[in-house]
């Protein structure tokens, strides 16, 4: 069941149950040794094991509550859902000298502007990336069938 992941209004009460029931990205990954391993990627830390998929889950609600009441009470700041994020599609980097002189090259040659031209790296190189991830999730279970 996917939860839906509609954006903050500022008016919800972040409380622990709140936090709770947002819709935080999970994985569980079949242990070697047998058993399950279980987090939640947006939760630095909020990990852990059971020898079931149905007590992972239990476990995980456990480890979620807990993260979550002691980040609350140490008032620190917990990060919403990835779905929940906003991005401006605008950001600044500060990059070498040399390689600001070989990107605007690169741009010149190709005719585009040099925000086209970094918007296409980046584009060709996030997507090459996520290809490599997804090959290597598939060799990994090629190499390691569950």
């Amino acid at each position: 069941m996917r939860r839906k992941c509609a954006k903050p209004t500022g008016s919800e009460i972040r409380d622990l149950d709140y936090y709770f029931h947002l819709p935080y990205k999970l994985v569980i990954v079949p242990e070697e040794a047998g058993g399950f391993f279980a987090e939640i990627e947006e939760l630095p830390g909020c990990m852990t094991q059971g020898e079931t998929v149905d007590e992972v889950l239990r476990n995980i609600d456990d480890a979620k509550h807990l993260w979550l009441q002691t980040a609350l009470e140490d008032k620190m700041e917990i990060p919403l859902p990835e779905c929940m994020r906003e991005y401006s599609g605008r950001f600044v980097v500060r990059i070498p000298a040399s390689l600001h002189r070989r990107i605007a090259a690169l741009a010149y040659k190709e005719g585009v502007s040099l925000n086209q031209m970094v918007l296409s790296l980046l584009t060709e190189n996030t997507a090459a990336a996520e290809i490599t991830t997804a090959v290597r999730a598939v060799l990994d279970t090629i190499k390691s069938p569950v």
